[in-house]
């Protein structure tokens, strides 16, 4: 093995294990934070809509971070920024009303728009001899390692408290303390990273990215609109489950399909290409139609359907973006698929809120989902037809 190749593996397990802590944290806290909103006074809708803009404020912001990380170079300090706004989720430990608590939350998002055009930019720098489907693979298994983890440490902590929030949120400032020593100890190991050439402010046009990667964002946006998103399954899944530690072992099975998932499609995206994604937008037809069924082993079912998909999502969907994107605007084009991405799911949860909040007939979702995953097909074929 070259001196190069191992450096490579060793700088991908290095930011997997920053995620891996990072998503203890976050994601233990996000299986929590609906039914911790309603306790503090927040109704069904506020919930929904604080999650939903959390989420596309957060995806959205990428395209502005991505930018800036192409333009000034910046790659580590956004990353180090990003990832310490982590500590609004355990200072919701604090939160004495729904609106901070919303606040933090969002704040979270926030940190997560700053970081991970940055850092995906960095994976795709050093996995210059690993592959790249094989890096963000092995970078998603590990993040969604503590994935699994957290809403598993979250939901011991409610069940051997019989319910105390505060508990379970201030439990997440040690894997927080981790991440930070983590992150420090990489940026050590790595050192900085640039891309061939910085871009000048103001010279990024849309033509500055090919029509295949156009066309390819396109496909996922509308595949987006047509997925329900982990928020309303666990919102529904909390009208079928009255225990409130179920709910976080409910996306704690999202997220260990996940892992698995991650790391098998990476592997099949270098060897098969974009063909692999017919299998996610397919797919994606099935536990939207399995969460208006509305019982428990249906819901079940759909959790574990969307970790399949999900982990193709933070997978082979980001490794794509670094095989049709130039260096210099690598950066921005996570940041632009990142804001169609988030916008989608914002467009999706509110779609599928109103469907939910109104009992739209079953047949009514089966023909929005299963047209919308057909078009965003039709995109993904052009894509996939057009050379790089």
């Amino acid at each position: 093995m070259s001196s190069r190749y191992s450096r490579g593996y060793k700088a991908i397990i290095l930011l997997g294990f920053v995620s891996l802590m990072g998503d203890i944290v976050y994601e233990g806290a996000r299986g929590l934070i609906p039914s911790f909103l309603k306790y503090l006074g927040a109704s069904a809708s506020i919930t929904g809509l604080a999650a939903g803009l959390g989420d596309s404020i957060g995806l959205g912001l990428r395209l502005i971070s991505g930018l800036i990380a192409d333009v000034t170079g910046r790659y580590w300090s956004l990353t180090f920024v990003g990832y310490g706004l982590i500590a609004s989720i355990p200072l919701l430990s604090i939160a004495w009303s729904w609106p901070i608590a919303v606040i933090l939350t969002i704040t979270e998002r926030v940190g997560k728009a700053l970081r991970t055009p940055s850092r995906d930019t960095i994976i795709s720098m050093v996995s210059k001899d690993v592959g790249a489907g094989k890096a963000f693979g092995m970078h998603e298994f590990l993040d969604q390692v503590g994935a699994i983890l957290g809403p598993l440490i979250v939901s011991i902590v409610m069940f051997y408290t019989r319910g105390v929030y505060e508990y379970a949120f201030i439990v997440l400032a040690i894997p927080y303390t981790a991440l930070i020593a983590t992150l420090t100890y990489a940026y050590k190991n790595i050192g900085p990273i640039e891309s061939t050439r910085k871009i000048k402010y103001g010279s990024f046009k849309p033509s500055s990215l090919n029509i295949k990667f156009w066309l390819y964002s396109s496909a996922i946006l509308v595949n987006t609109l047509g997925l329900i998103p982990a928020s309303l399954i666990l919102y529904k899944a909390s009208s079928i489950f009255l225990d409130e530690w179920i709910i976080p072992l409910i996306y704690l099975v999202i997220q260990a399909v996940d892992a698995p998932s991650a790391i098998v499609s990476g592997v099949l995206y270098d060897k098969i290409g974009l063909r692999i994604l017919y299998l996610p937008l397919i797919t994606s037809t099935i536990p939207s139609i399995l969460v208006f069924i509305g019982a428990a082993h249906p819901i079940i079912l759909a959790s574990v359907i969307y970790g399949v998909i999900y982990g193709m999502q933070e997978s082979v969907y980001r490794a794509v973006i670094a095989t049709i994107t130039s260096t210099e605007y690598r950066g921005t084009g996570y940041g632009i698929f990142n804001t169609l991405y988030g916008a989608g799911f914002l467009i999706s949860g509110l779609v599928y809120g109103f469907m939910l909040d109104y009992s739209i007939p079953l047949l009514i979702v089966i023909a929005y989902t299963v047209s919308l995953q057909t078009v965003a097909s039709i995109l993904l074929s052009y894509s996939i037809s057009i050379r790089s």
